[in-house]
């Protein structure tokens, strides 16, 4: 039987409340075939992040803080021949196993998506959280530029040719997906769901409004070290 063929990677900071559920989904029915390995590459977190990871069966790896360099840390390890890096904060839904084996399989053709991500979703039922779905389908449909909230799912050898994650503060989601290009992308069967936390905390509208500001910036040529400061 040949060995399964998938490196989750996960970057975390002081995300022991969320880990949990984000890990417990990777063990959808079929995963066993499927997700070869699960790293957590850790920035510096204080609470039991690594502890709970370890207990869930995750790889835990240790990186300077900032999902950039966690993510590339986390690829480097990596033994699996698909990659797939998803938030601490975000659960696949069930059957996401079913999605991705679909994608493995038409991958490789001319004319085949070389990466794909899952469709946003937010695990609130206020109608605010509907809104910022559908303004996450405008800027992936439009822009080409989905959230990092909804996964990346590529080869290695894709990864590679790309350039991989750079070590950058911020939008290291959005620089590696300008990479790929939009053509190359496409967005699976099977949602994501995040926390809506920060959409509570921030804003339903205002921070919002604040990410599509900040990625002005950064199309603007504002270096993302500085973006980072703005973003807090």
């Amino acid at each position: 039987m040949a060995e399964a063929p998938l490196s989750v990677v996960i970057p975390t900071l002081d995300a022991a409340d969320s880990l949990v559920a984000t890990l417990t989904a990777l063990r959808d029915e079929g995963a066993g075939g499927l997700v070869r390995e699960v790293l957590v590459v850790d920035g510096g977190s204080g609470d039991r992040t690594r502890e709970v990871a370890r207990e869930l069966g995750a790889r835990v790896l240790r990186a300077e803080r900032g999902r950039g360099q966690q993510m590339a840390a986390g690829a480097a390890a990596a033994t699996g021949a698909w990659l797939l890096f998803l938030h601490a904060d975000t659960r696949l839904a069930a059957g996401w196993t079913t999605a991705v084996r679909d994608f493995m399989a038409g991958a490789g053709g001319d004319d085949a998506p070389a990466a794909a991500v899952f469709r946003f979703a937010l695990d609130d039922p206020d109608p605010r959280a509907r809104r910022i779905e559908r303004l996450a389908r405008w800027r992936g449909r439009v822009l080409g530029l989905p959230y990092g909230d909804q996964g990346l799912l590529l080869s290695r050898e894709v990864y590679r040719q790309v350039g991989g994650f750079r070590p950058v503060s911020l939008m290291e989601d959005v620089d590696l997906v300008r990479r790929i290009g939009r053509r190359r992308l496409v967005t699976l069967e099977s949602e994501a769901y995040t926390s809506a936390g920060r959409y509570r905390r921030g804003g339903w509208w205002l921070r919002p409004a604040r990410n599509l500001f900040l990625l002005s910036l950064y199309y603007l040529g504002l270096p993302p070290r500085l973006l980072a400061r703005l973003y807090g």
